[in-house]
């Protein structure tokens, strides 16, 4: 019996994502009784088809129609039109790209003594140095919460990635922490708490001009602090993951890094789909592929499995920096895609670019080490040494 949730999965699911794909472009997985799609195709369908497949209802395993979530829901994943509207137009002006210019210059700035600080030494975890320490770096600031607490974000976002799965055993390891992490991702949300100029701030002012409610607002900074910072640290570990195992690739990013670090991660982000898995719950009786999804059934929605489908990508198995990435679903699709997707992106070119400037070679220093999560592909170690420009190591 499948079960996509279990440690062996979660190490390498690429196989069962394979089966998956050749069942059927509906399956249904009995231990948990959803119904699975690991196609492109219904996968981008159901993605886009929010009358039919409703958020509203949790985007994971539970069915808020019949239980009681374990944390207010999000008003941009776990809502639908027309409570889903408003926030999301606030959200889309605050994180859009006109409105991240202006942390560009900065952004690159960190990401260059960050990354001279890391190749002090030639070899380390870049996971820790680099795929963590930068959007820690940048990512609290530019949403204005008090740095006292930041150690909070990553071990509540984890939690909150595996809730979406069902009950095991890492739930219960986040379980004991619950409430403290919940707690002061409330407190911090607070509107006198806030910096006066980050995007938190804004989300508060937009309530004042009435495009969203005050009691809104802290759910909306809320909802960035859950899915802003996990995600791309995951993602950033797959693009550094996939140049220490690419290295034809990083000589290609060298060499045009302005217009090739945000293709690279995007690449990244569709090889590797930090974003595995969301779930979708049926609105009435649907007919997909010639099965039926009863109404209220919930549907589980394999992205990493679409985003490597050969039915819509040539060598989906390969990291190649020729190829056009833009349709993945790595950040969803449709009304519920990822709102934050810009400031992922300026993220990884920062980062890259910072590296491009200074590295001519990654590789492996080691055995690396997955972090099991119900939701992300996740790294925990990637032990890396790094060749500076010149040839040198460190």
């Amino acid at each position: 019996m499948i079960d996509p949730f279990c440690h062996e999965v979660l190490e390498d699911p690429l196989p069962m994502h394979a089966a998956l794909r050749d069942a059927g472009p509906v399956v249904h997985l009995d231990r948990y009784d959803v119904y699975a799609m690991a196609r492109y195709e219904q996968v981008h369908a159901a993605l886009t088809d929010w009358q039919g497949f409703q958020s509203a209802a949790g985007v994971g395993l539970s069915n808020f129609r019949a239980e009681k979530p374990w944390r207010p829901p999000s008003l941009l994943l776990e809502a639908d039109p027309p409570r889903h509207d408003a926030p999301r137009v606030v959200l889309s002006k605050i994180l859009g790209p006109r409105a991240l210019r202006k942390l560009r210059e900065a952004w690159f700035a960190d990401a260059e003594e960050l990354v001279e600080k890391a190749l002090a030494d030639s070899e380390f975890d870049a996971v820790t140095a680099l795929a963590e320490a930068f959007p820690l770096r940048v990512f609290p600031d530019a949403v204005g919460i008090p740095k006292a607490g930041r150690e909070h974000l990553l071990p509540y976002g984890d939690h909150a990635f595996n809730a979406f799965g069902p009950a095991n055993d890492l739930v219960e390891k986040g379980q004991p922490r619950v409430a403290e992490l919940s707690g002061w991702v409330d407190s911090v949300c607070a509107r006198d708490v806030l910096d006066g100029e980050g995007f938190g701030a804004q989300i508060w002012a937009a309530a004042d001009h009435g495009d969203i409610t005050h009691e809104q607002a802290p759910l909306v900074v809320r909802s960035l602090l859950t899915a802003g910072v996990d995600t791309t640290v995951h993602g950033l570990a797959a693009v550094l993951y996939a140049f220490a195992t690419h290295p034809e690739q990083w000589d290609r990013l060298r060499e045009q890094p302005g217009t090739l670090a945000r293709v690279a991660f995007d690449e990244a982000v569709r090889w590797e789909s930090p974003v595995q898995t969301f779930f979708r719950t049926a609105t009435t009786d649907m007919s997909v592929g010639g099965v039926t999804i009863p109404d209220g059934k919930k549907i589980l929605m394999f992205l990493a499995a679409a985003n490597r489908d050969p039915r819509r990508w040539a060598d989906p198995d390969a990291f190649d920096l020729s190829r056009d990435p833009s349709g993945h679903v790595g950040f969803g699709m449709g009304i519920h895609q990822c709102a934050g997707q810009h400031v992922a992106r300026l993220e990884a070119e920062a980062l890259l670019t910072a590296l491009a400037a200074r590295v001519e070679r990654f590789e492996l220093a080691g055995p690396v080490r997955r972090h099991h999560n119900n939701t992300l592909r996740a790294w925990g170690s990637l032990p890396m040494r790094v060749y500076r420009t010149g040839g040198a190591a460190g």
